[in-house]
């Protein structure tokens, strides 16, 4: 009979917190890896795993964990610790190679502790997709890079958050949630929108502001890219922390 998995996700800001409950194996671990990500892709602070009550059918499915901790630590530099794993499964956590990136704490307060020891400093604006909204873009970059230090990074993350931002402002035309993030060596830029609709490069109009598309955080950033997150998407560009 195959085995049933279920994820219960609770927003303890600044933690998410989910709950996986069930068999894990290689079957059901794809459906614990899209519940991750579409945390992840939310941005909190730190993710708290609680395996409790979980039943590994095949210690193989437990690379689930270490892989979105990987993918976490480069964007959205997010800190992923597992924790009360049942006996056996802790054993195979502490003996595998692969699983060693991840934490394991006994309980969910000491591993949020944890996690919230090893968050990223991280600031959030939500802004409407008005025509001022990426002059409050660029004020958030330079408020983050002087409190952070980071003169050089200054400029370049403007401009980049300054294309998402506009990008939202003339496209999607919804709210929008802004977040700067410092995971040294690199500054993440991000902003999350209600629109499904795929970020593609058009061509530049140098005389509208933010309307040197896509092609200039393309230039500007190390990576970016574009992730769906519910009704609507998640645009991010990493540059240089300095």
């Amino acid at each position: 009979m195959p085995s049933r998995i279920s994820c219960e996700v609770q927003d303890e800001s600044p933690v998410t917190v989910v709950r996986v409950r069930g068999g894990l194996d290689l079957g059901t671990m794809r459906t614990v890896h899209h519940t991750l990500d579409g945390c992840l892709a939310e941005q909190p602070d730190a993710l708290v795993v609680d395996l409790t009550d979980v039943t590994v059918g095949d210690p193989l499915a437990l690379s689930v964990f270490a892989a979105a901790a990987r993918r976490a630590a480069g964007w959205p530099a997010v800190p992923v610790v597992l924790c009360a794993p049942p006996p056996e499964a802790a054993d195979w956590l502490a003996r595998s190679t692969a699983c060693r990136v991840v934490p394991v704490r006994p309980d969910r307060d000491e591993a949020t502790r944890v996690a919230n020891a090893a968050a990223a400093p991280r600031l959030r604006v939500r802004l409407e997709p008005v025509a001022d909204a990426c002059r409050r873009a660029r004020e958030l970059v330079g408020d983050a890079c002087a409190r952070w230090q980071l003169p050089a990074a200054a400029g370049p993350a403007s401009l980049v958050l300054s294309e998402l931002v506009g990008n939202v402002v003339r496209h999607a035309g919804t709210p929008m949630r802004v977040t700067l993030t410092l995971c040294r060596p690199y500054l993440h830029v991000t902003v999350a929108d209600g629109s499904r609709a795929v970020v593609r490069e058009r061509s530049a109009d140098p005389r509208v502001e933010g309307g040197r598309g896509l092609m200039l955080v393309r230039e500007l950033a190390q990576r970016w890219g574009s992730v769906p997150v519910g009704d609507g998407k998640v645009v991010w560009a990493t540059l240089p922390a300095n």
